[in-house]
């Protein structure tokens, strides 16, 4: 092979690897500005958005490399063969982020929640803080912070309590359920609930009620709906109310041993 064909090879690879990176420049500018005009759309935490932002530059640098480095003169046996082996690898290392990053991807679309909502997420339950392509952060009433992987949250039951109401104004609708013997009559718990609740209606957004959700021979078990504007309040509403209730339920059954 002459002096002027490795030449025209030479310049003909280095066109070739300067078109494939101008080609990665102009895909990464064109989807880098759809993923920002489409998370402002979609309302995305910043964090979300950079995430999916970081995500896709990487996709595009290793098609990037992938086709530069066929293009540098390795042959295909090679390629194959290193391809195999790198991917292989990455899968093997990374099949739990692969899942999480589909997982957050689906979270993103769905939107079962976003961050501020007070949500239950299986047995964790508590306001959402942070939503990531790999994670969320849940501030529990314990005051902890929560790390589920989206994965874990897409296995597990989902409620969130953002409720509606007929005015159409953004509210928490937080159930939790009471339940007592059969040593106070259904009379008295009823005034004990109707008394508690007056202490607190006139700070609520609605009012608060209750049901009867099931009764068994050994005791009976109410349902409180506890109305708020900010999922703080359930925080330090939730242990109160109930303590007020059981308090006067104490109460009355020391009056009837009496």
């Amino acid at each position: 092979m002459n002096s002027s064909t490795i030449f025209g090879a030479t310049w003909s690879q280095i066109l070739t690897v300067a078109t494939v990176a101008l080609a990665a420049f102009i895909l990464e500018r064109v989807i880098t500005r759809y993923l920002r005009r489409f998370a402002k759309r979609a309302r995305l935490e910043p964090n979300v958005t950079n995430s999916l932002v970081l995500t896709f530059r990487i996709l595009i640098l290793i098609g990037a490399v992938a086709s530069i480095v066929r293009v540098g003169g390795l042959t295909t046996e090679w390629f194959v063969a290193f391809s195999a082996l790198g991917g292989a690898a990455v899968g093997f290392a990374s099949q739990q982020t692969i899942g999480n990053f589909v997982a957050g991807l689906y979270l993103l679309a769905t939107r079962p929640f976003k961050a501020g909502d007070y949500v239950r997420v299986g047995t964790v339950e508590g306001i959402v803080q942070e939503i990531t392509i790999n994670y969320t952060k849940i501030l529990t009433m314990g005051n902890n912070i929560a790390s589920l992987t989206n994965l874990q949250i897409l296995q597990r039951d989902i409620t969130n309590y953002l409720y509606e109401n007929e005015h159409a104004r953004s509210l928490y609708c937080y159930t939790f359920e009471i339940g007592f013997d059969h040593s106070v009559s259904t009379e008295k718990l009823a005034e004990i609930f109707n008394e508690v609740f007056k202490r607190h209606s006139h700070a609520l957004p609605k009012e608060l009620s209750y049901t009867l959700v099931r009764s068994s021979a050994f005791d009976r078990v109410y349902m409180v709906y506890l109305y708020v504007k900010n999922p703080e309040d359930i925080f330090v509403l939730k242990p109160q109310i109930a303590e007020e209730v059981f308090n006067l339920w104490d109460l009355e059954r020391t009056k009837g041993k009496a």
